[in-house]
């Protein structure tokens, strides 16, 4: 059967194997070549440890997010999580590249910082399209509860009515 769009479900993962296998044969030399050019520092050894653990945690996060791609059953709840497990390369990218530039890393802490505010945003859509799923059962549930009082310092408030 000829490859197309239509079944990119049987040759996505294969491919992203490939490729990932490809950029480790390009970058393994880089780093190696980086460290034999600069002479082996404690600097150089932490950034091409960090390396090897960068690249160890790119195509297992990578591998999760493509199964939810694979996978799409309930797009209200899968784009958020892939949304949010995108964290994981942006941050190792981020630590590495910081780690190797530190005259840079004000500026990529910065883009991290804007996509972590993007990720809780994500996980509060997450939160609120799985309880709309539950929506019916949790206010009969929480309607049937007894009234909470605040926790210190906001003990002073007046209490809410339990329910929706």
């Amino acid at each position: 059967m000829p490859c197309s769009c239509g079944n990119w479900r049987r040759w996505i993962r294969p491919l992203v194997v490939v490729l990932y296998i490809l950029l480790l044969i390009v970058v393994l030399p880089f780093c190696i070549w980086e460290l034999q050019k600069s002479g082996v520092g404690t600097h150089n050894k932490a950034w091409f440890i960090a390396g090897i653990f960068v690249f160890m945690t790119i195509p297992i996060s990578l591998w999760g997010i493509l199964q939810h791609l694979v996978h799409y059953t309930q797009p209200e709840l899968q784009k958020p999580i892939i949304r949010i497990l995108w964290m994981v390369p942006i941050y190792s990218l981020d630590s590495w590249i910081a780690l190797k530039y530190p005259s840079i890393a004000i500026y990529v802490d910065t883009c991290r910082e804007c996509y972590e505010a993007y990720v809780i945003y994500n996980f509060m859509t997450f939160l609120l399209n799985y309880l709309e799923n539950q929506y019916p059962s949790l206010v009969m549930m929480l309607e049937s509860q007894e009234q909470q009082k605040h926790l210190p310092p906001l003990c002073c408030c007046p209490p809410w009515p339990m329910g929706e």
